[in-house]
């Protein structure tokens, strides 16, 4: 099998889709002539033509109203909002009218589009350049969302949210693009939207996340192991819809849980499923779920590994889980 890094892997999933579908559209600053800022649309537009890979003004509020606009109508547009920190002048269209097409209309007209978005810190880009702002868009009914770690899910459930007719938030950390490089098969696959991965089985505490802390996660588990404690690892992968029934069997059977995120801890996904964990599976624990995350501050400049979950920081927690 070839080996791709996740950028590679986003082209390659549009490409295909492109390819496959002539209802599919890519559009966004930057996205065309030059290929993204990431170089994720990279070769698109020398391929399929300006009429379907757009080049968009400065606005994220008219990138996500025209493609909704598009999704209506029968298009399936793949909108690139070129940092995640940008989505926030298109939120009204997002929240107020992508997320509420369905419901509104009463099922008469869908919006069968993708907003992708690099998301996340690591890579000293400060206040505007680093958020991880997904927990907006979980809590908006109506959205699907999702937030990648590995290549090879990236192929896969970037091509399953171009074909699903529901918005989807597509999130990619950025420090990850070329970081991690692995085998995808050449052959087409899909990865259900919803579905966790198991990416360790263990018995001793079960450690849950999503996206680019799946680095220090993994990391830790490993730490773990060397001393003798057998941690199981899941990715979320999908967190609208996220899956309920692979975190909370891994749980009941290890009896101890550490949820980690890059978000800020206020209001976090990680909040929500130490929450759930809580109501579903108290009988089963055998200490309090503790959370690893990010502050409720502004993302810094200089310091941004330090606001980010380290593995000594996750080893701490785990640390005091395991000793309850």
């Amino acid at each position: 099998m070839p080996t791709m890094t996740m950028v590679q892997a986003v082209v390659q999933a549009l490409d295909e889709e492109m390819s496959r579908d002539n209802r599919v559209v890519v559009m966004g600053e930057d996205v065309g002539k030059r290929g993204g800022v990431f170089l994720a649309t990279e070769g698109l537009q020398q391929k399929y033509g300006p009429d379907r890979v757009i080049d968009t003004p400065l606005s994220e509020a008219a990138i996500i109203g025209a493609a909704l606009g598009m999704a209506s109508h029968g298009m399936r547009p793949v909108a690139e909002v070129q940092f995640a920190d940008y989505v926030f002048p298109g939120f009204d269209q997002l929240v107020s009218q992508v997320a509420k097409l369905r419901y509104r209309s009463g099922g008469q007209f869908t919006a069968p589009m993708v907003i992708r978005m690099p998301s996340g810190g690591g890579v000293r880009g400060g206040h505007h350049h680093s958020q991880s702002p997904e927990a907006h868009f979980a809590h908006t009914a109506g959205l699907k969302v999702v937030v990648v770690s590995t290549p090879y899910d990236t192929r896969g459930l970037l091509k399953s949210a171009v074909r699903d007719d529901n918005p989807v938030v597509f999130m990619e950390p950025k420090r990850l693009y070329r970081a991690i490089k692995e085998e995808v098969p050449s052959q087409e696959y899909l990865i259900p939207i919803g579905e966790a991965a198991i990416r360790k089985e263990g018995k001793d505490i079960s450690l849950i996340s999503y996206g680019g802390s799946m680095v220090e996660t993994q990391k830790a588990a490993e730490e773990l192991e060397g001393v003798g404690v057998s941690a199981e690892v899941i990715d979320l992968r999908s967190l609208m819809p996220w899956d309920k029934e692979t975190v909370l069997a891994s749980v009941a059977k290890t009896g101890r849980v550490l949820v980690v995120s890059e978000a800020p801890r206020m209001a976090s996904i990680a909040s929500e499923v130490a929450a759930t964990i809580a109501e579903e599976v108290l009988d089963s624990l055998e200490a309090p779920p503790l959370r690893v995350t990010g502050f409720d501050t502004p993302y810094p400049y200089a310091q941004d590994k330090v606001y980010m979950p380290t593995v000594t920081r996750i080893l701490n927690a785990a640390k005091r889980v395991l000793d309850y």
